[in-house]
């Protein structure tokens, strides 16, 4: 290979590099979704970068399910724009570099698992050969090698939920959408999805997960957002969220209305709950535990009695129900 070659195939191979990185896999402006008068979606902005396991959260009907349609090309947005893996939402080259596992499947009962995963290879155009390859790493991948020869119909709720994961792998994405995937899994499942989640990632795949089991999404995502009333409220890394989130358990005497007061200079109160007792200890959550000196402080020089200043991190179920129940 002579010089001049060479160095023109580096260049070429340079800018492959640079274009790969320099696209979000998922960069959406506005997308707005309305149904006659109804609107499901006002403003979905966000990114997502490659190789990045992201948490999309949001309460029922907040639009979550519009949002992925859209970011599929399921379903044309009203108005706003977007990209995955550098190309129009829809396009042929989008899809084709993308997985999907739905919350709400409905596989052919009268195939085989390995029947299955072919039937929806050669919709991929897989041929004979890449099929033979991929599909028994694909079933072991998931725990079913075993389970290759039965019918789909046979399955545990479990068991389709995993076929359904090996299908959205079939094609080796870029990025997967993954819809309540641990939805009807027992721990032993719950633990395989995240294993299969954290390869992906390792292998530079992005994933876009969608999961009411905020304690599955804290101990398996990169970085969260929060929708409501289909607009994106928030969106922060878990590294941010459990910096900057701290609830303080006080024990300081009567909750006088001076003392609330007070302390709501440090942060927010957060009410009592059902038939709490009187004097049970007060709940405080601030901004990051750099307050909390400033806060011990205040609490002496205003001779309250100090009786315990527990700070302990937020969870992610904690700060969900936050951002919801703001005004």
């Amino acid at each position: 290979m002579s010089h001049r070659i060479f160095r023109r195939w580096s260049l070429q191979l340079w800018a492959i590099t640079i274009s790969f990185h320099m696209t979000y896999a998922i960069d959406t402006r506005q997308l707005r979704k309305t149904f006659g008068e109804t609107v499901a979606v006002t403003n979905l902005t966000l990114q997502v970068e490659r190789g990045e396991v992201f948490g999309f959260l949001g309460p029922n009907g907040a639009g979550k399910t519009t949002s992925v349609k859209m970011l599929l090309g399921l379903i044309t947005p009203t108005a706003g724009s977007g990209e995955l893996l550098g190309q129009p939402l829809g396009s042929r080259e989008a899809r084709a570099k993308t997985g999907y596992l739905p919350e709400h499947f409905r596989f052919y009962d009268w195939l085989t698992a390995s029947e299955f995963l072919h039937l929806h290879g050669q919709l991929y155009g897989m041929d004979a050969n890449q099929r033979n390859k991929t599909i028994p790493d694909l079933l072991a991948l998931v725990g079913l090698s075993e389970q290759a020869n039965i019918r789909v119909g046979a399955f545990s709720k479990g068991m389709t939920q995993r076929i359904g994961l090996a299908q959205a792998l079939l094609n080796d994405p870029e990025l997967v959408f993954l819809d309540e995937p641990t939805s009807g899994l027992d721990p032993i499942g719950r633990r395989l999805v995240r294993d299969i989640i954290m390869h992906l990632q390792e292998e530079g795949v992005a994933v876009f997960l969608n999961s009411h089991l905020l304690s599955e999404v804290e101990l398996t995502c990169d970085r969260v957002a929060f929708i409501r009333n289909g607009v994106v409220v928030e969106s922060a890394s878990m590294e941010e969220l459990n910096r900057q989130n701290v609830r303080v358990t006080l024990r300081v005497g009567d909750a006088n209305p001076n003392l609330l007061q007070g302390l709501a200079q440090f942060g927010s109160v957060v009410p009592r709950r059902g038939k709490e007792r009187v004097n049970a200890p007060l709940l405080l959550d601030v901004g990051s535990e750099e307050r909390l000196p400033a806060l011990t402080r205040w609490l002496v020089e205003n001779e309250y009695p100090v009786y315990e200043i527990s700070p302990s991190r937020l969870t992610l179920e904690d700060r969900f129900i936050q951002i919801m129940e703001q005004p």
